[in-house]
């Protein structure tokens, strides 16, 4: 059981050699009295506290605490739900927590791991993951034992806690060829080389083209730094000749002759390595050498003395040894060999890994993040970014830190997915100029004008005229990634509720933010997408599948807040579950 949806998604992805996987389809349903009575049950049978128990009875009497099972709502920070829900649900599927470990146990027992490391070994195994409500399973054996254990399941859920379960849409499906939707992502067992694919030719020689180029610009910094050095020398050289012809005596306490004979002797060592190394010199310098060179000629040799002949073949081979170059393909036939070597070693080392593992990828269900950006109004039926004229009422800065709220909310809650980039395409351009649009539509300018004003890290100024940025940048987006986050709000409250404000002078109300006692407040109206649109959000068919909505009875209230928890709620920071719902105010 898990209290945060990344921590549930890294111990998924974690899972190795997936065969088998199902969800438990908890239909939507109320949590009725025979739920009620089976929790305060659990509870009582821990907690000795017959006051406590009435205080828990009454909360769930008068419905200050009331929720639905198999519904989207929960711990997505609407105001509708309490925050004891999360803690109850925990104690309320303690049950099938304790039947899930009792599985495992049985089946570690049946199948012990092989300690012999010379043999390839996958040990059957049970995985099982619950947040919630939700409650999915994964095994790395057959299919028997899979339906098995969603039967034990099912039927601890339907005796035990009395829940309604839909057995057709808990069916057992293939993690290799079928995707599993759980906690708002998409779930597959994918060979390892699809999570981590081979460099294509392409990349390969991009990679050649980009390290030749840090290594031209790399000697380019050494020249240029030896020849600052030289310059320094010379000039000291200059300043001590000068010193000398006027007539100016050194003296020295030592000697410093060796020390100077030493050390440009290490000089002319390392200038000599350095260039011989460099094929087009020794090639010059050999065809110096070598070229022309009349003791080549038999007839020649024949009448001159073998001392002379052996002296002049002896400095020929020294040459050949030294300065004679050897070709481009020479030159690299065993750098190649290596390479390809270490190539076919990583292919066949690849190809095991493809035959006897699977890793687990999680993406983000794109179809349904577009779909949720066609219906919140960022982009038209073409799929162009187009205004929302409803914020045309606030602050310039309103309406970014809006877009920046519903933005930074989407990054945050999928940066743990593979295709991670298309979440970061659709708020880089999508959103981004979509807010590029509705401020050009405020100000009745264009969207270049618009860009040209704000740049394109939406930069706005502050009442002491300082820029601020509130909606993520390219670059920051760009360099955005995986994160240790505890438990990230999903954007369902943000993308589905709109703050406009009021043009009301008494600003006299209290902010009404917890623990908050500022007095300085604007006056904010909530406008809820659904109640904008006349569409109910249990219809996935006009709705958006697992987006949940807040009740519809917050639409059109006004609360006051400060300045500080206005920005806040429209950044994401803080949610309607942070302020007091019982004290809004009635504006006509």
């Amino acid at each position: 059981a898990y209290r945060a949806r990344h921590a549930a998604i890294r111990y998924l992805r974690s899972i190795a050699n997936a065969t088998w996987f199902f969800r438990v389809a908890i239909p939507r349903q109320p949590f009725a009295p025979r739920h009620v009575r089976r929790l305060l049950d659990a509870i009582s049978g821990k907690v000795d506290d017959p006051g406590f128990m009435d205080y828990l009875r009454e909360l769930f009497l008068s419905d200050a605490v009331a929720f639905e099972l198999g519904g989207s709502e929960l711990c997505r920070g609407l105001p509708q739900e309490s925050e004891l829900t999360s803690t109850l649900l925990n104690i309320f599927f303690d049950p099938v927590d304790r039947e899930v470990m009792a599985i495992r146990e049985e089946v570690h027992k049946k199948n012990p791991r092989v300690k012999d490391d010379s043999v390839r070994h996958t040990p059957v195994r049970v995985y099982a993951v619950r947040y919630l409500d939700e409650t999915m399973v994964v095994t790395s054996g057959s299919k028997m034992l899979t339906l098995e254990v969603r039967d034990r399941i099912l039927s601890v859920l339907e005796r035990g806690l009395e829940v309604k379960v839909d057995r057709f849409g808990s069916s057992v499906h293939s993690a290799v060829s079928e995707k599993m939707e759980f906690l708002g992502m998409e779930f597959q067992a994918v060979p390892p080389s699809v999570l981590h694919p081979p460099m294509s030719e392409k990349a390969k020689r991009a990679r050649k083209m980009y390290l030749k180029r840090k290594a031209a610009e790399a000697q380019e910094l050494k020249n240029a730094r030896e020849t600052r050095r030289k310059k320094l020398g010379l000039k000291i050289l200059n300043h001590l000749f000068k010193k000398v012809r006027r007539g100016h005596e050194f003296e020295f306490a030592f000697r410093i002759e060796d020390e100077v004979r030493q050390e440009f002797k290490g000089w002319a060592e390392e200038t000599v390595v350095e260039y011989f190394k460099s094929q087009e010199h020794r090639r010059h310098w050999h065809r110096l050498f070598t070229s022309g060179d009349f003791l080549s000629l038999n007839r020649v040799r024949d009448q001159l003395p073998t001392a002379l002949v052996d002296s002049y073949d002896h400095l020929q081979e020294t040459l050949d040894k030294f300065l004679m170059p050897r070709r481009g393909h020479d030159i690299t036939e065993d750098e190649e060999m290596l390479a390809e070597e270490e190539d076919e070693r990583q292919y066949e080392k690849r190809i095991v890994e493809d035959l006897t593992e699977l890793k687990m990828r999680v993406n983000a269900p794109i179809e349904l993040v577009r779909k949720a950006v066609k219906l919140a109004g960022f982009t038209n039926s073409m799929g162009r970014p187009r205004p929302i004229k409803l914020l045309i009422c606030l602050d310039d800065a309103d309406i970014i830190k809006w877009y920046a709220g519903v933005g930074r909310r989407w990054l945050d809650f999928f940066c743990c997915c593979r295709n991670f980039k298309m979440i970061k395409i659709v708020v880089s351009y999508h959103l981004r100029f979509s807010c590029f649009l509705t401020l050009a539509e405020k100000h009745e300018c264009t969207k270049r004008q618009a860009i040209s004003h704000y740049t394109k890290d939406l930069k706005v100024t502050n009442e002491n005229g300082v820029p601020e940025v509130y909606f993520p940048t390219e670059k920051e987006i760009k360099m955005m990634g995986d994160k240790n986050l505890s438990d990230p709000k999903p954007v369902d409250g943000a993308l589905t509720m709109i703050l406009v404000r009021l043009a009301v002078d008494d600003t006299s109300l209290p902010c009404l933010a917890h623990f908050c006692a500022g007095t300085d407040t604007a006056l904010y109206r909530i406008r809820l997408l659904q109640n904008r649109l006349n569409v109910d959000p249990l219809n996935e068919k006009k709705w958006v599948q697992g987006l949940s909505a807040i009740h519809e009875s917050l639409n059109k209230k006004c609360l006051p807040l400060c300045s500080i928890h206005a920005s806040d709620l429209l950044l994401g920071k803080i949610t309607l579950r942070d302020i007091d719902c019982t004290q809004f105010v009635d504006v006509v």
